[in-house]
């Protein structure tokens, strides 16, 4: 079982709870259901709720399916940045609009960026070439 108290990664209930508001953030980002996650990786769904709740530790081997679903590393999940999430360093890269963004917007923004980062780890850790969308070229 996932149990970072134990390596020194801080208070167990902590872990979990973070934990599990990237994988319900994760999921809800993605438009899937709970049942939906149950059925493409085998867990029960009540498990994914406990999960998603803090209330229930995680098997390696379930992170592992839902990380490969969600098309992250393991290592997004796990990570104990939750200033992470919303960086300010996320931006730098962007071009400047009339109208500035909404702190809601940034966190968005921010958000999916760190998506495709994951997502982009994951398939190198995968040996996968990310995937290009038709017609886009980079």
């Amino acid at each position: 079982m996932i149990d970072r108290a134990q390596a020194g990664g801080g208070d167990e209930a902590e872990q979990r709870a973070l934990l599990g508001r990237r994988l319900k953030d994760t999921r809800e980002y993605l438009g899937l259901s709970q049942q939906q996650v149950a059925e493409r990786t085998g867990i029960v769904r009540s498990a994914i709720s406990d999960i998603e709740r803090g209330m229930r530790r995680v098997e390696v081997m379930e992170l592992q399916k839902l990380a490969r679903l969600y098309r992250l590393s393991v290592s997004y999940f796990l990570d104990e940045d939750e200033a992470a999430d919303a960086g300010e360093h996320a931006f730098a890269g962007l071009p400047r609009t009339k109208q500035p963004l909404s702190e809601g917007d940034r966190i968005e923004v921010a958000k999916f960026i760190q998506y495709l980062q994951a997502k982009r780890e994951a398939e190198e850790q995968d040996g996968q070439a990310p995937r290009r969308r038709p017609g886009r070229a980079r």
